[in-house]
């Protein structure tokens, strides 16, 4: 049986038309609050089941300046640091699961925003005048940047896991509540014809998470199933390092990144 993991909020699932061999079970997690996704971390585990697939879908959009529970700037907080230290600290489960035959898999939901975006390492908080649009960007960047870097470092240790991002395009989800009210009215009027349903929208994260053409693939940005080419920055090995390693502080998790894999 494959276990999946999803991770996202109630407005951006919608389980229609389909049926499942095996049943559905929701947990709450609170990813802007790093002891709830522990808390989290620790049922899943007591439930005593294998992990094949973790898919990192939750986030906020263009939020007014504010802070999760942890003090940290919320798209950064949520949408990226959330997702990194949920990712790691389920990270010896993907790997306990995964087979030559069948590997686990994380997918990591970005954005093309994140082409727009900059990783400013001395302002992650974005408190040097904040923009909303500016910090979802950011967030967005760094989450490809930590897919890649994972996926780095899975290949080096030889595990069955592999780490790929997802973009599902522009989707009418009501994370465009805090948009532009231009942006909205567009939305409201024809987002029929412009933007992709729900369902749209996770075919690439569902393709990302079973197509047997990706088995034992990684390192790859999808758009529309298919492999597109990300950011130029997104792929520079020593930024990846750097996020990675102040992540883990700002997680504090143990960094065990191989400098000398990298070097």
């Amino acid at each position: 049986m494959t276990s999946v993991l999803v991770c996202g909020t109630c407005f951006d699932w919608k389980i229609t038309g389909h049926s499942f061999l095996s049943p559905v079970e929701f947990l709450f997690c609170d990813l802007a609050s790093m002891r709830s996704i522990r808390e989290f971390v620790q049922q899943f585990r007591e439930k005593n089941i294998s992990l094949h697939v973790l898919v990192n879908n939750a986030g906020v959009m263009l939020v007014p300046e504010r802070k999760t529970k942890d003090g940290f700037e919320e798209h950064f907080g949520l949408n990226y640091l959330g997702h990194f230290l949920l990712t790691n600290l389920l990270l010896d489960l993907l790997k306990q699961s995964g087979s030559p035959s069948h590997g686990a898999r994380v997918v990591t939901v970005s954005s093309a925003t994140h082409y727009v975006g900059e990783l400013d390492m001395d302002d992650l908080q974005s408190s040097n005048g904040y923009s909303p649009h500016r910090a979802y960007a950011q967030s967005k960047l760094a989450l490809i940047l930590f897919s890649y870097h994972l996926q780095g470092l899975l290949a080096s240790e030889g595990s069955h896991v592999t780490s790929n991002v997802a973009d599902p395009g522009v989707v009418n989800t009501d994370l465009y509540r805090h948009a532009f009210w231009g942006t909205r009215l567009i939305k409201k009027l024809f987002g029929w014809l412009l933007f992709k349903t729900s369902e749209e929208g996770a075919w690439t994260s569902v393709y990302a998470a079973v197509a047997p053409e990706l088995e034992g693939i990684g390192g790859h940005y999808l758009y529309n199933e298919k492999p597109t080419a990300s950011l130029q920055v997104t792929y520079d090995k020593q930024l990846q390092r750097e996020l990675w390693s102040t992540s883990c502080k700002m997680t504090g998790i143990l960094d065990v990144t191989q400098d000398a894999f990298w070097g």
